[in-house]
């Protein structure tokens, strides 16, 4: 594919744009590429500006489970923009929208929009600390949950390929109130509670690790960490920011049966545009001013384009069938593609719509298991599969989406080229 233009707007763009991109991961470096202009996209397709059309298995990473450009969705925006993008004052679509959230999230008791899943993630810990009056906070190797300072240590996503596992700038005073233990580890955190636990305000986790590719819990994990949570009365953030509407209208929780106190959603939640919401038992939410002493704010958290987009995207996912249809289609998948894996040394990891293929031989656990798969054969994978057409998430640490716009053929051909990989 010849991708000239795509380019020369980058060279452009890196004038302009540090780096050239508004996220690391999008400058394609770790797999040797040059970054792809995507001029528009419609279902299952991304289309670069020259002209290529590539089947998208990153999907906005994972916001378009319904596909791009979905009709209903973009009549719902067109509506909102016509009535006024931003008011900075309360309108009818942020209730309505919470509605429909705390229908698939009973946990979440109250809640607060924002503009991101930062945002979300770092006011619901500032929420923890200010409802427990504790200080800690306990985190695992491996879990991205943005780019607040306290939390860039041993983190996933994009910074997972730093020299360190944090960030320049970053002050190690910022983190030593962060205790990391190893994921699916419930030794390391009862070490952690036995010196610590009267002093931890929470333990926050991706209930499925999407940011050093889908690691699943152990079965015994999520229960753990309820039970250790309860024991020393702190409190359980579940970080659905990716997995939240993937694995099922109620995300990880429901898939799992685990009742956090706080829950944080993002991505899907705004149907493409920016937006996010953390929330959680009431009496905890009721901290938040201007009921309580905890701070948090955002002009444009709740605006109605956003909340529009969201209540259109959440009502086409609650529609009766569309999960069983959506993972029915990707078992079958998973069944194919598992096969092949073993046979070209990889690991299939897959939960509902969310897949990796690890460049590794033997199970994927934790991040130690994640850090030492093979990146040069991922980066020549990832070429290879865009070289024919297919766009996966551009990094080992990170998670591929199926969408309900991916038809049994487009799972087929995927397969098939897995199949026909040779590095």
């Amino acid at each position: 594919m010849e991708r000239e233009r795509s380019k020369k707007a980058f060279e452009e763009a890196v004038q302009y744009i540090a780096g050239g991109v508004n996220s690391p991961v999008r400058a394609l470096k770790a797999v040797g590429e040059t970054p792809l202009f995507i001029d528009h996209a419609v279902d299952n397709k991304i289309y670069d500006i020259d002209g290529n059309a590539y089947t998208d298995y990153c999907l906005s990473w994972g916001v378009f489970l319904l596909g791009h450009a979905h009709p209903s969705v973009n009549q719902a925006v067109h509506e909102a923009v016509e009535r006024g993008s931003s008011y900075g004052i309360p309108s009818l679509p942020e209730t309505e929208l919470a509605k429909l959230v705390r229908k698939c999230f009973p946990s979440m008791q109250r809640m607060r929009f924002v503009n991101s899943g930062t945002e979300a993630t770092m006011s619901a810990i500032r929420l923890a600390r200010g409802y427990t009056n504790r200080k800690y906070i306990v985190k695992f190797e491996g879990n991205y949950h943005g780019h607040a300072d306290h939390l860039l240590v041993s983190a996933g996503s994009g910074v997972a390929r730093l020299g360190n596992a944090s960030s320049a700038g970053v002050p190690r005073e910022f983190v030593s109130q962060t205790l990391v233990a190893p994921y699916n580890d419930t030794e390391a955190v009862k070490k952690i509670f036995e010196e610590y636990g009267q002093e931890i305000a929470a333990v926050i986790l991706e209930p499925v690790a999407a940011n050093m590719g889908v690691v699943l819990p152990d079965n015994k994990f999520l229960p753990f960490l309820r039970e250790i949570t309860s024991a020393y009365q702190s409190l359980l953030i579940f970080d659905e920011v990716i997995t939240g509407f993937r694995l099922s209208s109620g995300g990880a929780q429901k898939w799992f049966g685990i009742e956090p106190d706080l829950t944080t959603l993002g991505k899907i939640v705004g149907g493409g545009f920016p937006a996010a919401v953390f929330g959680g038992r009431a009496e905890i939410m009721e901290m938040l001013a201007p009921n309580g002493p905890v701070y948090q704010a955002g002009t444009l958290s709740g605006n109605p384009v956003a909340m529009s987009a969201g209540i259109a995207t959440l009502t086409q996912l609650m529609r009766e069938g569309f999960y069983e249809e959506l993972n029915g289609r990707v078992d079958a998948f998973d069944k194919e593609l598992r096969e092949v894996a073993k046979e070209k040394n990889m690991v299939l990891n897959r939960v509902g719509p969310m897949f990796t293929l690890f460049f590794t031989q033997g199970e994927v656990r934790n991040f130690s298991d994640v850090n030492r798969t093979d990146q040069q054969r991922f980066a020549a994978f990832f070429r290879y599969m865009l070289r024919h057409g297919v766009y996966v998430s551009p990094s080992q640490f990170e998670s591929n989406f199926i969408s309900i716009k991916h038809t049994k053929e487009d799972l087929e051909r995927f397969v098939e080229l897995v199949r026909g990989f040779n590095d």
